[in-house]
């Protein structure tokens, strides 16, 4: 893979071109003032195995929803989402004080 970089507004000009490259493999450094900012990159193709893990957890996420219907605790998604965040975030911070460590 080969770099290279180039300034914000040719880089505006020639967009076409620099997305073929990066479908070719190449990474394309933009700068704005010769300070970099963005990298252009191919996408890497998702792993079938990332792809099964992915499906069930969404699986496993409308199940839940289902099942706080159905007790009459409606919650979207995005609520159940943050709801498993910060108690994995608790989490984290229980153990980092178990150890001694200072969240």
């Amino acid at each position: 893979m080969t770099a290279q970089t180039i300034g914000l507004f040719e880089a505006k000009a020639h967009l076409s071109e620099l997305v073929a490259r990066a479908e070719q493999g190449d990474e394309v450094i933009i700068t704005r003032h010769n300070r970099p900012v963005a990298r252009l990159v191919p996408v890497q193709p998702v792993a079938a195995a990332d792809r099964r893990k992915r499906k069930k957890a969404i699986e496993q996420l409308l199940a839940l929803r289902a099942e706080f219907r159905d007790r009459g605790q409606a919650m979207s998604s995005e609520e159940i989402v943050r709801s498993i965040r910060d108690m994995r975030d608790e989490q984290t911070v229980r153990k980092m004080r178990a150890a001694g460590v200072k969240p």
